[in-house]
């Protein structure tokens, strides 16, 4: 068996080759990350805020999480649980928010992995989400860039956060999931549309 974390991106291999419906051939290489161009669409307004997440920083005290191992059935049985919402003023994105583990939260909307930082938090809060499947919440991730603001609403607190990078990744590149010292988010979804083969990775940061 395979460490938690490289089991963790194996379910997601295999989920999410189930739900684009095709097979892919990784090739696994040093020089596997790209950048990406931004590539601007038209803004749209955002809804107004309720409480608003103050920024974090971690303490020396301060424990960082990390995903929890999944499943060895990505369709494992598992409670649907629905945490809230995020809004991509952007893309024109306003989706209901899951929590879970499983393809079951996952087909139903972006889904936070259990185990890593909740949204406003020290740490790296990490959602999954689909680009062509189900709702395709993450279809237009690919515009977002740098400043691009990402709103999530979790349990009656609202959590603004700011794009820093997007990047494309093999999904050999475990260290996407990995906590961090500060209050950041991490965006994912297979890519390109349609494909399995790679990872579009968007990092984001709490807002000051």
């Amino acid at each position: 068996m395979g460490s938690p974390t490289r089991r963790l991106l194996l379910v997601l291999v295999t989920g999410m080759l189930l739900s684009a419906g095709a097979a892919a051939v990784v090739e696994v290489r040093d020089d596997d990350v790209r950048p990406v161009d931004d590539n601007p669409v038209a803004l749209v307004s955002v809804v107004p805020p309720s409480t608003v997440a103050p920024p974090v920083e971690a303490s020396t005290t301060t424990t960082l999480q990390a995903p929890v191992p999944p499943p060895a059935d990505p369709y494992e049985e598992e409670p649907i649980v629905e945490i809230g919402t995020i809004e991509i003023p952007k893309i024109g994105l306003t989706h209901r928010l899951f929590h879970g583990i499983s393809m079951r939260n996952i087909d139903k909307g972006p889904s936070h992995w259990p185990g890593s930082a909740m949204p406003g938090e020290v740490g790296n809060a990490v959602f999954a989400g689909h680009r062509v499947t189900k709702t395709r919440p993450f279809r237009h991730i690919d515009k977002l860039a740098v400043g691009d603001e990402v709103v999530f609403a979790v349990h009656g607190v609202r959590s603004v956060y700011t794009v820093t990078e997007s990047f494309v990744v093999k999904p050999n590149r475990l260290d996407i999931v990995d906590p961090t010292p500060t209050a950041t988010a991490t965006l994912f979804a297979c890519h390109p549309p349609g494909s399995a083969r790679e990872r579009y990775v968007v990092r984001l940061a709490l807002a000051s």
